[in-house]
């Protein structure tokens, strides 16, 4: 028999006779540069929870990777004991993040490897966005749990193909219980000015896997979060279906596949002759309350405009010192010194910076159009198809490297949206569906969204958290 219990998001502990495998955690108030919180919330009795003999880290996202949850666990040798197993992905930063935390016995994993611990085999999976697992830069890997009599397999936030579900089938048959992709990720298309919408071909994959893998059961996961409530209007935008509605679809699409509700502090039993799923059982977690109402989707309500998230006004004066320097003193040698150049010319870009305050906004505008060398504007020149927008607190911390792009555009305080297309005589040409010929917005290019980026945004965690979560 095998027990699973969902802890929050995609933090699960799995249970079998004689080992324990905890998955993901995030236990902090706020995650992914706290700006969002659990959903539905929990109470968790952490020195309940007990010890594991793996900790199981899916991939680098914040909502999975939380380095306050493991600087805590790093130091909780009760939990997390001297033979603890730390599964990772072979992802550098992730790795070093970990080494930095002082984890021992960290072992990076491979595709469909089998990983023997005690009475269980640990076998995990991969993501067709990517070649192999032990080869992308950013890779993750769902999890497959066997203790000699049922199978449960956690797909994470993998993406599966034909061949990855027929390849988990070929090692034990039909899984018994399963932890699915429920909901598309959309959380950035705000910001960006892309479909607010369910993407429907996306969220018919997912359907797809549950009726290819046809396990005995399926729960919904890895996807109970929502925005806090400073930054609530952002859950109308970014969570385009809900539990109630994969199962409702997942009911039509493939009624052959029991689909349950599967909640914070639900515990599962699963045995050979079933799925015994116990609402609220867990003795270390329950739900504290259920406010999944909060992230409905409702992409058409009121948004507030963009401001500086600095109330003090000394630092916002300095702030705006800062931000006003750069753009009249380096953005435009940055952008005239840019590979990106000849793009932003050849699209005929006119382009607007607006940098939004405490109270109002003050917009810088660049010509691309123009068949001069591309000037600075203050203010307004008509015509606007590439557009950024951005608070003053947030592009300081950009010019001064103390944020990161992850933060930047989940706050609500970035918006960009464009309408590129080039005019000839005659002629009318729009960028190519592979956009391998895009004009990239210039503060993306002039503050890269890389891998030193990341780095810092972590190591500053590692600093902020380390012996004293």
């Amino acid at each position: 028999m095998i027990k699973t219990t969902l802890v929050g998001h995609a933090c699960l502990l799995i249970q079998s006779g004689e080992t324990t495998i905890l998955t993901d955690p995030v236990w902090s108030k706020y995650q992914w540069e706290e700006l969002q919180v659990l959903c539905p919330s929990i109470v968790l009795e952490r020195e309940k929870v007990p010890p594991v003999d793996v900790l199981n880290i899916s991939h680098r996202h914040q909502d999975h990777f939380d380095v306050r949850t493991l600087a805590y666990l790093a130091r909780n040798e009760r939990i997390i004991t001297p033979d603890t197993i730390i599964l990772a992905p072979a992802d550098s930063l992730l790795l070093d993040v970990l080494n930095e935390l002082e984890f021992k016995n960290i072992k990076v994993v491979k595709d469909f490897e089998s990983i023997k611990v005690k009475d269980v085999t640990l076998i995990p999976t991969p993501s067709r966005n990517q070649l192999s697992t032990s080869e992308d830069h950013y890779p993750e890997h769902g999890l497959i749990v066997n203790d000699g009599e049922v199978t449960i397999w956690n797909q994470v936030d993998t993406l599966v193909s034909p061949e990855i579900i027929e390849s988990i089938r070929q090692l034990y048959g039909q899984i018994d219980f399963a932890h699915v992709r429920f909901v598309p990720l959309i959380e950035g298309n705000f910001s960006y000015h892309k479909q607010t919408e369910l993407p429907l071909n996306e969220y018919c994959t997912f359907l797809n896997a549950v009726k290819t893998l046809a396990p005995k059961m399926v729960v919904p996961g890895a996807a109970f979060f929502r925005y806090r409530d400073e930054i609530g209007f952002l859950n109308k935008y970014s969570f385009p279906t809900t539990i109630e509605q994969f199962i409702r679809d997942l009911e039509g699409f493939c009624p052959e596949v029991p689909c349950k509700s599967f909640l914070h502090g639900d515990v599962a039993h699963i045995t050979k002759d079933g799925v015994r799923i116990e609402k609220q059982s867990s003795d270390f977690v329950r739900m504290q309350e259920d406010d999944s109402h909060l992230a409905t989707f409702k992409p058409v309500m009121e948004v507030p405009a963009i401001k500086s998230q600095t109330i003090d006004l000394a630092e916002h004066e300095r702030e705006m010192k800062v931000v006003e320097n750069f753009i009249e003193n380096c953005l435009l040698e940055r952008i005239l010194n840019s590979e990106l150049l000849g793009g932003w010319q050849h699209w005929q870009i006119v382009y607007q910076l607006e940098v939004f305050g405490q109270e109002g906004s003050q917009p810088w505008s660049i010509d691309f159009a123009s068949p001069d060398k591309p000037q600075l504007h203050k203010g307004d020149i008509g015509k606007i198809n590439l557009y950024e927008g951005i608070s003053s607190s947030e592009l300081c911390a950009l010019i001064e490297g103390s944020t990161s792009w992850d933060y930047v555009t989940l706050c609500g305080n970035y918006r960009t949206f464009n309408n590129i297309y080039r005019v000839t005589d005659g002629g009318f040409e729009i960028p190519p569906e592979d956009r391998s010929n895009y004009a990239l917005e210039p503060l993306m290019d002039i503050f890269p969204w890389d891998g030193d980026m990341d780095r810092r945004k972590f190591m500053k965690d590692v600093k902020r958290w380390k012996g004293k979560a």
